[in-house]
C-alpha cells in the first residue's frame, strides 16, 4: 500500500513500541507531585522514613540490617526520588509559566477593552458637556422672559392711554 503525502489525508495509525500517554493527565500528575513535595507533610514523611532506615540499621542485630553504614541503599534511594522530583517540579513550573502567560494576556486584553470603554465614555461624556452648554437653562429662560416682560411693561406704559367716556 502506497503511502500519501498529501496534507489533507490522515495518515494511518501505525503499532509502535512507545508508550502512549496522555501529557495533560501526566502534566496534572507532576502538579500535585510539586505541590506534596512542597509541603511540611512531605517534610515529616521524609525525616521519619530516614530517620527510621538510619536506626534500624544502626540499632538492629546484624543479621536484620539491610544497608550497613554508609548506607548506600539510602543514598541511591534518595538520589533517584530527587533524579525524578527535579523533572517533575520543572513541568509543574513550566505548565504554571504557560497558566500566567495565558492569564497575562486576557489581563491585557481586558486592560485594552477598559481603556477603550473609557475613553469612549470620556468622549461622550465631553459631547454632552458641549450640548448642553448649548441648551438654554430654566435659570437662563426665567431672566429672558423677565427682561421680555419688563421691556413689554415699559411698551405698555409709554404708550398714550384712549380716553375712555
Amino acid at each position: 500500500m502506497a503511502r500519501s503525502n498529501r496534507l489533507d489525508t490522515p495518515r494511518e495509525t501505525r503499532r509502535t513500541l512507545r508508550p502512549n500517554y496522555d501529557p495533560e493527565t501526566f502534566g496534572r500528575l507532576s502538579e500535585r507531585f510539586a505541590r506534596f513535595l512542597g509541603t511540611a507533610r512531605f517534610l515529616v514523611y521524609m525525616t521519619v522514613f530516614v530517620f527510621t532506615w538510619v536506626s534500624w540499621n544502626f540499632l538492629a542485630s546484624r543479621n536484620s540490617r539491610f544497608d550497613d553504614y554508609p548506607f548506600i541503599f539510602l543514598t541511591l534511594i534518595l538520589s533517584l526520588q530527587a533524579s525524578y522530583a527535579a523533572p517533575l517540579i520543572l513541568l509543574a513550573q513550566n505548565r504554571q509559566t504557560d497558566r500566567d502567560r495565558i492569564q497575562f494576556n486576557e489581563d491585557r486584553e481586558q486592560n485594552e477593552r477598559n481603556i477603550a470603554d473609557t475613553e469612549y465614555l470620556t468622549r461622550e461624556l465631553a459631547s454632552l458637556r458641549i450640548t448642553l452648554g448649548e441648551v438654554a437653562t430654566r435659570d437662563y429662560l426665567r431672566s429672558e422672559l423677565a427682561d421680555s416682560l419688563e421691556k413689554i411693561l415699559k411698551e405698555l406704559r409709554s404708550k398714550p392711554q384712549p380716553n375712555t367716556k
